[in-house]
């Protein structure tokens, strides 16, 4: 009765979900439209990578290194054929090859998942502030090698004139699904020893949990659609550099996962859409008074009063009562 019950509310919210998307198209204009596109973006990297951090206790600063590749491979693969003579050493199957948008984003997500099991292998064998050096180690190597391999990724300069095909009807789906997983995965038997593990690594490992397996899993899970967000951010913007991918990125989504409670999927969408939001609101002011950093300035000043007040995040590990099932 209560699985039928959370079903409800759950397609509920997908009708509204629907219904809000087809009356912003009308009513908006392409300046809002593109805010509610990054706020959509923004939620699927904090919950993402609320997988990675929330459920198994990592502290990860390498989604934007994720994204980076996802966003360059759905861009070389969306890109027209008839352009692709700019990139000198692409294989002739790849310089012919002009995949449609859906195809290249889950590329995109399954080659960042396969760099997470890559990098997982040697990293996630680290713990604390090591784990969260090296992480950072691997996004500065995405970026070094982003712009250092000119003849298929343009460099500094990065790919520009891609195709606009991210939308609302693109981003909001995305999110769904990202949202889906993460709370199938949490209310699952797996997630249970995600949270075991992020919460006594021994008595997780007496009772028969595979710690690196696990949170390798977790990685994968969070790179994945990381990948696909940087797909999206791609070719919403038209454009992408490896100078998008920085550690202020990075800062920014961690910001998200800790002010909404690591281990929320509620917490991390809420703040994504609070953060994402109050960035946009500074933008104005900062451009008037050519003072750069504003929205970085007051993300920071929150999550330092979150520490102090609310060290456990708005909803701790908590989801709302509303969108639980009640087990006996």
């Amino acid at each position: 009765m209560n699985g039928n019950r959370q079903r409800l509310i759950f397609m509920v919210l997908i009708f509204l979900g629907v219904g809000f998307i087809a009356l912003a198209r009308q009513m908006l204009d392409e300046y809002i439209l593109s805010i509610i596109n990054f706020v959509g973006i923004y939620i699927i990297l904090a919950v993402s990578l609320n997988v990675t951090n929330g459920f198994t206790g990592l502290f990860s600063l390498g989604h934007p290194g994720f994204m980076a590749i996802g966003g360059y491979v759905t861009a070389i693969l969306t890109f027209p054929a008839g352009r692709k003579s700019m990139f000198l050493e692409l294989p002739q199957w790849l310089a012919s090859l002009e995949l449609s948008f859906l195809p290249a984003l889950i590329v995109g997500g399954i080659c960042a998942g396969l760099t997470a099991v890559c990098v997982g292998l040697p990293v996630l064998r680290l713990r604390g502030h090591y784990l969260a050096v090296a992480t950072m180690g691997f996004l500065i190597i995405v970026q070094v090698l982003i712009s250092n391999w000119e003849s298929v990724t343009r460099g500094p300069l990065g790919l520009n004139g891609l195709p606009a095909l991210t939308n609302l009807w693109w981003v909001y789906p995305w999110l769904v699904v990202t949202v889906y997983v993460s709370w199938k995965v949490k209310f699952s038997s797996y997630g249970r020893r995600m949270l075991s593990v992020r919460e006594d690594e021994t008595a997780a490992q007496c009772l028969g949990v595979n710690l690196f397996k696990t949170r390798v899993t977790a990685l994968v899970i969070g790179a994945f659609f990381a990948g696909v967000a940087g797909g999206l951010w791609a070719h919403l913007v038209t454009a992408i550099t490896p100078s998008s991918f920085s550690l202020i990125l990075a800062f920014n989504i961690v910001v998200m996962v800790v002010v909404g409670g690591t281990g929320s999927i509620s917490g991390a969408f809420v703040a994504a859409i609070i953060f994402t939001l109050l960035t946009e609101i500074f933008r104005p002011l900062e451009e008037t008074l050519s003072v750069y950093g504003i929205g970085e300035i007051m993300m920071a000043l929150i999550l330092i009063l979150i520490l102090i007040f609310r060290p456990q995040g708005l909803f701790g590990s908590r989801e709302p009562g509303i969108l639980l099932a009640k087990t006996k």
